[in-house]
C-alpha cells in the first residue's frame, strides 16, 4: 500500500512542476513594453493550407528594444504573416516593407501595466488553485488507503509532506508573480 501512496504522491509532484511550467508559458505571453520574440511565440500562419508556427515560417528577431522583425523565408509570405499577426489581437500593427515586417512595440500606460498585473495575479490565482485541487485528491487518496488498513501515523506524515510540497510551490508561484510584475511595472 505505502508505494501505492509514494507513487500517487510521485505523480502530484508532476503535475504540481505542470502546473508551474504552465503559469510559466501564461506568463510569458503578456508584454511588458519591450520587444521579445516570445510575443509572437503562439502566432500560427496558414502555411500552404497547413497552419504553422511562425518561426518555422521566418525569421523572427528583436532589432531594438522595442521593435521585432520579422523576415519570412518566402516573401509571398509576407501578407499570411501580417494578416495572422492582425488575427491573433495582440494590439500590435505589423508594418511590411517588401522585405521585412517590423513591429513596433508601443510604451505600456501606467493604467495598461496594472491590467497587466492584474492578469498576471489571476494567471498566479488559477494556478494556485489548480495546486489545492491536486493536494484536495492527494489527501482523498490518503484517507481512503486508511480505511483500507494503511497505517494512520505514516498517513499523517504523507499529508504533511503534501502540505510542505504544496506549500513550497505556492511560494514559488509568488516568487514568479513578483519578478513579472517587477517586469511589467518597470518604465
Amino acid at each position: 500500500m505505502s508505494k501505492d501512496i509514494d507513487q500517487y504522491l510521485k505523480e502530484s509532484r508532476s503535475f504540481f512542476k505542470d502546473a508551474i511550467e504552465h503559469l510559466s508559458k501564461e506568463l510569458i505571453k503578456i508584454r511588458t513594453g519591450k520587444a521579445s520574440v516570445s510575443m509572437l511565440g503562439g502566432i500560427m500562419v496558414d502555411y500552404y493550407g497547413n497552419p504553422t508556427p511562425l518561426n518555422q515560417v521566418s525569421n523572427v528577431a528583436v532589432a531594438d528594444a522595442r521593435t521585432l522583425s520579422i523576415q519570412p523565408w518566402e516573401k509571398k509570405m509576407l501578407p499570411v504573416i501580417e494578416k495572422a499577426i492582425f488575427e491573433a489581437n495582440l494590439g500590435l500593427t505589423p508594418q511590411n516593407d517588401g522585405e521585412f515586417i517590423r513591429i513596433n512595440i508601443p510604451p505600456l500606460t501606467e493604467e495598461r501595466r496594472k491590467e497587466l498585473v492584474k492578469q498576471a495575479k489571476q494567471l498566479g490565482e488559477e494556478a494556485r488553485i489548480s495546486l489545492r485541487n491536486g493536494r484536495h485528491k492527494v489527501l482523498d487518496f490518503i484517507k481512503n488507503e486508511v480505511k483500507d488498513g494503511y497505517p494512520e501515523d505514516v498517513a499523517k506524515r504523507k499529508e504533511a509532506e503534501v502540505e510542505k510540497l504544496v506549500h513550497d510551490y505556492t511560494d514559488k508561484i509568488d516568487q514568479i508573480l513578483d519578478a513579472k510584475e517587477k517586469d511589467i511595472m518597470t518604465v
